[in-house]
């Protein structure tokens, strides 16, 4: 199977920022066995990602918010990011986190709209990938 991102591809310019070489080594792994490996590890990422957000929306509803909580779910669904080397997603998520440590509620907020906000560009911008990736 052949890898689609490459540094001089047009793909490639598309997630550039988006993605980090975690997203090419699992390309590597996709072959003629499992010619949608990466699309199917993708799947289960947004299908995780969306539970732990919905967990997240939960969790800033209560009134305190529980920072430890929000760092230990927020933990997770970074951990789920590097795992397809969603590196934009990542690095909100550590923010956030950061905000955690702060026990800084708005900061949180602001946090959490910018994670929501890569995670749905990042789909975007995936799902157009994949639809390319399955006319070649």
């Amino acid at each position: 199977m052949p890898t689609y991102l490459t540094s001089d591809s047009e793909l490639w310019f598309n997630l550039q920022g988006y993605l980090d070489e975690q997203f090419i080594q699992l390309e590597e792994l996709q072959d003629d066995a499992n010619p949608n490996f990466v699309e199917e590890v993708v799947r289960v990422f947004y299908n995780d990602s969306a539970r732990l957000i919905r967990n997240i929306e939960m969790a800033m509803g209560k009134n305190p918010m529980d920072f430890g909580k929000l760092d230990d779910v927020m933990h997770q669904f970074k951990g789920s990011c590097s795992g397809i080397g969603a590196k934009k997603v990542k690095r909100e998520c550590t923010r956030f986190q950061d905000y955690c440590k702060e026990e800084d509620p708005e900061g949180c907020m602001g946090a959490f709209q910018a994670v929501k906000q890569e995670h749905a560009t990042l789909k975007g911008k995936l799902d157009a990938y994949f639809q390319l990736t399955r006319q070649c």
